[in-house]
């Protein structure tokens, strides 16, 4: 039992941080500034549910795609490295990771994809995937998702208890940890590659 809720910590958490609901409540208030609450909820519907099965797909057959592409996990790990060491840095130093303009779809893009489920999540996915059972990485998937949408549902009520310059504070440090994550899943693919063994 201990054991499983090691793992499951182990793969809760580091989704949890790439996700970043709360890095992403600035842009989601700026959007829905002046929206009816059933006009903000059904943004935030479309939102998690586009970003929900654009998880599943790459969770449920990313290894597949791998595959026929002929992609190790270890080369896919530090490639993904990189790009959320990139991100991350671009965040740390902009306040955001991807450009972004208010359109009609904004819901679906770019607030499903890629800011709540993007190269950082999917990456994370796939590694995760290789490293635990399929239904651990599942489960807290689909719990991140859940926080994700009563997050964002009840966005206004985090900015009352927060303030504006604590969700820039928790952000930053966010972006740190999802740093720190991208140096260790860069060495995880050396490692997964055979070019060093990092518990040696």
């Amino acid at each position: 039992m201990a054991k499983i809720l090691q793992d499951f910590l182990l793969t809760f958490i580091p989704l949890l941080i790439v996700i970043d609901a709360l890095g992403n409540l600035p842009f989601v208030i700026s959007i829905t500034e002046g929206m009816g609450k059933p006009e903000r909820r059904r943004m935030v519907n479309i939102a998690v549910v586009t970003a929900t099965i654009v998880g599943l797909v790459f969770l449920l057959f990313g290894q597949l795609i791998l595959r026929v592409l002929d992609i190790s996990v270890g080369a896919f790990a530090i490639a993904g490295g990189i790009v959320l060491l990139v991100l991350s840095i671009k965040y740390m130093q902009t306040g955001h990771s991807v450009d972004a303009t208010k359109e009609e779809m904004v819901a679906v893009v770019p607030i499903g994809t890629p800011l709540v489920v993007g190269p950082a999540t999917i990456t994370t996915l796939l590694l995760l995937a290789s490293q635990f059972p399929m239904w651990l990485v599942l489960i807290s998937f689909i719990l991140n998702m859940l926080l994700t949408w009563v997050t964002f549902l009840f966005s206004d009520v985090f900015l009352r208890v927060l303030g504006a310059g604590g969700l820039r504070a928790s952000s930053k440090v966010f972006s740190l940890l999802l740093a720190a994550i991208a140096v260790s899943m860069i060495l995880r693919g050396f490692d997964l590659v055979g070019i060093f063994n990092i518990n040696g």
